[in-house]
């Protein structure tokens, strides 16, 4: 789902986290080491996600938030706030090339540069949470 939240409105909010759950409590977040990543730079995307991030001249970057069933990815384009929702039954992250990772849900995808450790480290905790909490599959049975 791919939504403007630059605006406080109940509606959007709650299609959200019906999507993905509410956001963690701040015990969890805690003990989770954080549920934010650092700021990510954006080297390529979908075609609708480029035509909003081309509208100005500012550097591309976003920001992923894990969420009890999925992630969203958030990024700015001319004062608007935009978000990529993406539950973990249709999350795909791939490494690609040196220090690139790629984002899918669907026919959207944003590819991120990961030249840190900090942003390495995020991206393996998501991976894990995402593995950790995902329901039984048939292959497990």
């Amino acid at each position: 789902m791919f939504l403007n939240v630059s605006y406080n409105n109940k509606e959007i909010t709650g299609k959200v986290d019906d999507e993905v759950g509410k956001p963690f409590p701040l015990n969890e977040r805690r003990a989770m080491g954080g549920i934010g990543s650092p700021k990510l730079f954006i080297t390529e995307t979908s075609v609708e996600i480029r035509n909003l991030l081309i509208l100005d001249n500012n550097t591309d970057s976003c920001n992923v938030e894990l969420r009890p069933n999925g992630i969203i990815v958030r990024f700015r384009s001319l004062l608007e706030t935009f978000a990529l929702v993406i539950p973990y039954y249709k999350l795909a992250v791939y490494k690609g090339d040196l220090a690139i990772y790629s984002i899918y849900r669907d026919h959207y995808f944003i590819k991120v540069r990961s030249d840190t450790k900090a942003i390495q480290k995020f991206f393996k905790k998501m991976l894990d949470y995402k593995a950790d909490n995902a329901p039984t599959s048939i292959e497990d049975l």
